[in-house]
């Protein structure tokens, strides 16, 4: 197993604690030792030295979407043969892991089997990327978010249209078979659906008790989009694992969320209602649109909600909804800085969701999402101090080196060598 030493920089070990002076040891995949600094003498294969630089774990992104192919019309999506469409998700894949995103948990797919075969495919080594779980299409309802279809003309999207409990039992059934790690479903209507606006739950309660209960049966989880304050009441008390989005939530799901923070995940996407605001004009949709569509009132809503979450120690996850023209691959660590932005999060506390929470939602806690010792060596080396300001994480030449699971995806020491 080949041995590396990155020696002469900083640690910032995912724990929230003050960044170090220290050199970090990786043999094979895993990290073997952290010092204060390498003893003389060390044996190693290779040294990397990275003084004015700082090595912090992986980035997880939350709500992942890499299929998404960057379409202003997210119908468009469903127009793309399965052939492109995997290739085209492995490119984004690539991209995300060299923006220095070692996990990512899919918020869903766009195709039934393209996030498993994209997963497996990395997984197996044939292509580059960053850990990834898997998700079906978003489960939805006619006439909610993801049904494009119309009387005169058949479209897909990137849903699959299930009413009724035996479509929904079938569908998460065939979901599982197939591969999936976590199943996706629309609860909550959307500010772009006319007949089912954001605060309208339209997932009945016992179509969505069947997708949780077939899905931990299973041993899998189940992701909701859940905007209205009904569906994340919903989405509570049938046991959903991660739940995305939630500005609407009131008092009673405050608390609700509260006294299950031990065991759920929430994501708000918040850089979505950002951007479509402030950002997406070249696409058509102006600050004036985006208010008439709600936005605005979403935004201020999610600040309210997740600076309130965040008082309560409710574990929030970073990144959503990713791969819209505006919102491109690669560009997801915007969202550390939102946190600091609109939920008062110190750059260290959003680091932390970045890294140490992302790895819980990954189901990897204790393997990544840390530098410590016997933990994945799954890490960056940063210049500057990013614990410190994480808008540096946005600027790609401030990310050297993208380690995940001991191999160098990224380097710009050494001449660029892997």
């Amino acid at each position: 197993m080949e041995a590396i030493l990155f020696e002469g920089g900083t640690v910032w070990d995912g724990r929230g604690k003050p960044a170090s002076p220290a050199d970090v040891l990786v043999v094979g995949n895993r990290i073997a030792e952290v010092w204060p600094r390498a003893p003389r003498g060390v044996d190693v294969a290779r040294r990397i030295s990275v003084s004015g630089h700082t090595i912090i774990p992986g980035l997880v992104e939350g709500h992942a979407h890499l299929p998404f192919a960057h379409k202003a019309n997210i119908a468009d999506t469903g127009d793309i043969p399965p052939e492109d469409h995997a290739l085209l998700t492995l490119h984004h894949a690539r991209v995300v892991l060299e923006a220095g995103f070692t996990s990512c948990l899919s918020g869903g797919s766009a195709k039934p089997r393209l996030d498993i075969a994209v997963r497996d495919f990395i997984n197996a080594g044939h292509a580059p990327g960053p850990r990834l779980l898997a998700a079906s299409p978003e489960l939805t309802n006619t006439g909610n978010l993801g049904d494009e279809r119309r009387l005169h003309l058949y479209r897909e999207s990137v849903a699959l249209i299930v009413d009724g409990v035996d479509e929904m039992l079938r569908t998460v059934r065939m979901l599982i078979r197939e591969g999936v790690d976590t199943i996706k479903v629309n609860v909550s209507g959307n500010q772009t659906i006319p007949g089912a606006l954001s605060h309208i739950t339209v997932m009945r309660d016992d179509e969505l008790a069947t997708a949780v209960d077939t899905a931990h049966a299973h041993g899998k989880r189940v992701t909701a989009h859940a905007r209205a304050a009904d569906s994340i009441r919903m989405a509570l008390r049938r046991g959903v694992d991660i739940l995305y989005h939630c500005e609407y939530a009131d008092a009673e799901c405050l608390d609700l969320l509260e006294a299950e923070r031990d065991r759920i995940f929430v994501a708000p996407a918040v850089g979505l209602l950002h951007v479509l605001l402030h950002e997406a004009e070249p696409w058509g949709i102006t600050n004036e649109k985006a208010r008439k569509a709600g936005v605005a009132d979403q935004l201020e809503c999610a600040q309210r909600v997740f600076t309130e979450l965040h008082r309560r120690r409710v574990r929030v996850l970073i990144g959503g909804d990713y791969g819209f023209p505006w919102m491109p691959h690669g560009t997801n660590a915007r969202d550390l800085e939102h946190f600091v932005r609109f939920f008062g999060y110190s750059d260290s506390d959003a680091l932390v969701a970045a890294t140490k929470t992302g790895a819980a939602a990954m189901m990897l806690e204790g393997e990544i999402g840390e530098i410590s010792k016997g933990y994945l060596a799954d890490l960056l080396v940063v210049a500057g101090e990013p614990h410190k300001d994480v808008r540096m994480l946005q600027k790609p030449d401030n990310i050297k080196l993208v380690m995940k699971d001991g191999r160098i995806h990224r380097n710009l020491f050494d001449g660029g060598l892997a």
